[in-house]
């Protein structure tokens, strides 16, 4: 299990009741009945399931289990659902994906693996249609940094409660609510194919990134000053250089300005009588 450094400590009784009360708010100002969720076995998105069953009730949580083939375990998304008194259906998105390749022919591991995230986040969204409900969102500070999600994927969302919280931030969230320890204990994975783990995509440990993350953009230090902390500069050239590739992630589209008033702006309007 990953041990965060103890600079990502974080205190429990201000995050908790915090996040609670963000996606309780945010799904009465909606006007929505609820919450729902991929659930994937994974330690983000029990954690997820968790804080929105302690924030709108269980009954009013609904998780997806959206594998692709024998890619992800079923028996972790379970015990998840059954600790935490959250529904969880079973919805398999090989059938779409699988037509799509059929006529798209040969694509490699990375463009499977987008396919899949997006036909996850397709069938959520469409479930959240029918049952008029929020898709909460399970992705971390540190994945959203370094642009490990798939865009218009994982990475969209109606609300995102983990996503100022690094992954070593989350393991103490999961551990604090009670996450079954078989998860916590798993090996990060987004079940996009066999064998995959995300630390291998990524070619270093969270307990690395996440401690230089930490010092690079909550603190604010140097390169040189990262050095002395014994990050090499070869690490900090493939770690930067992912951050700034993936900024355009982090954006909604790049709309081009020709008014005054644009989109990306805030507009507020007068209520009509």
């Amino acid at each position: 299990m990953y041990k965060p450094a103890a600079e990502l400590h974080l205190d429990m009784t201000l995050v908790v009741p915090a996040l609670e009360r963000f996606l309780k708010r945010e799904v009465a100002h909606a006007g929505s009945s609820g919450l729902i969720l991929g659930i994937s076995g994974g330690v983000d998105s029990a954690v997820v399931a968790a804080l929105a069953a302690a924030a709108v009730g269980p009954a009013n949580v609904t998780g997806l289990w959206l594998p692709y083939h024998d890619t992800t375990d079923l028996g972790y998304a379970s015990a998840v659902a059954e600790r935490f008194g959250v529904e969880l259906q079973e919805f398999s998105i090989a059938p779409m994906v699988d037509v799509y390749l059929e006529q798209a022919g040969k694509v490699d591991d990375v463009r499977r693996g987008n396919l899949c995230a997006r036909a996850r986040m397709l069938a959520l969204f469409d479930h959240s249609r029918a049952r008029k409900a929020l898709v909460c969102g399970t992705g971390n500070k540190t994945e959203i940094l370094l642009g490990y999600f798939t865009i218009f994927g994982d990475g969209a969302s109606s609300l995102a409660p983990l996503a100022d919280l690094y992954k070593g931030q989350v393991y103490q969230l999961a551990a604090h609510l009670g996450v079954p320890q078989a998860v916590i204990d798993r090996v990060p994975t987004a079940g996009l194919w066999a064998g995959q783990t995300d630390e291998g995509d990524l070619g270093f440990t969270y307990a690395e990134v996440d401690r230089y993350l930490y010092y690079l953009v909550e603190k604010g230090e140097t390169p040189e000053q990262l050095k002395k902390r014994g990050f090499g500069v070869e690490f900090q050239r493939r770690v930067v250089g992912r951050v700034n590739a993936n900024l355009f992630k982090r954006k909604i589209p790049i709309v081009a300005h020709v008014s005054g008033k644009t989109i990306t702006k805030p507009i507020e309007l007068p209520a009509v009588f």
